[in-house]
């Protein structure tokens, strides 16, 4: 007997759904009720009147249960559409987060050489703290935070990924 174990990969997907009380929980409770993992999840509205809302969802997922996933989701009501973008080819991702950093003297100094190299930018500042703000992919977050715990990291918050398709055509 010969098992395949299929690999997981992640996939971003967007979900246009209409803006209505109780659609994130449903899309939420449909991962978790099947045991697949949500890494990350941004959500907000679309639309002039404020009616349909798209939802961006990261997951890793064997090829076989990205396929039960974009099933589910099409066949949820208020879903308009479901892409998966990485399926779907080149796109663009990006985050951001908010970086507290405390310390004074050459530790301050070092902390905003660090967020200048990571085109970071200062949003709040004390005597003894930065706030940064940086943006961009997942890799330069996590490495812009991993250089700040030398220099005094005190909390990060994210916001989880954004993505949108490259070229002329709407996801």
């Amino acid at each position: 007997m010969h098992i395949t174990t299929e690999k997981a990969e992640r996939h971003t997907l967007a979900v246009i759904v209409d803006n209505e009380p109780g659609i994130l929980a449903r899309i939420a409770g449909l991962f978790t009720a099947r045991g697949y993992n949500i890494e990350s999840l941004t959500v907000s509205e679309i639309t002039e009147d404020k009616a349909v809302s798209r939802i961006t969802i990261v997951t890793s997922a064997s090829a076989a249960t990205m396929e039960q996933i974009l099933a589910q989701l099409d066949r949820l009501v208020p879903v308009h559409k479901v892409t998966d973008l990485t399926a779907q080819g080149a796109h663009v991702e990006r985050e951001l987060a908010l970086v507290k950093v405390a310390g004074t003297g050459e530790r301050r100094i070092e902390a905003l050489r660090l967020a200048e190299v990571y085109r970071a930018r200062v949003v709040d500042a004390t005597t003894s703290s930065f706030v940064f703000e940086v943006t961009g992919g997942i890799e330069k977050i996590d490495k812009f935070t991993e250089l700040m715990r030398e220099v005094g990291l005190v909390e990060v918050a994210r916001t989880g990924i954004v993505a949108i398709s490259r070229g002329k055509d709407a996801a």
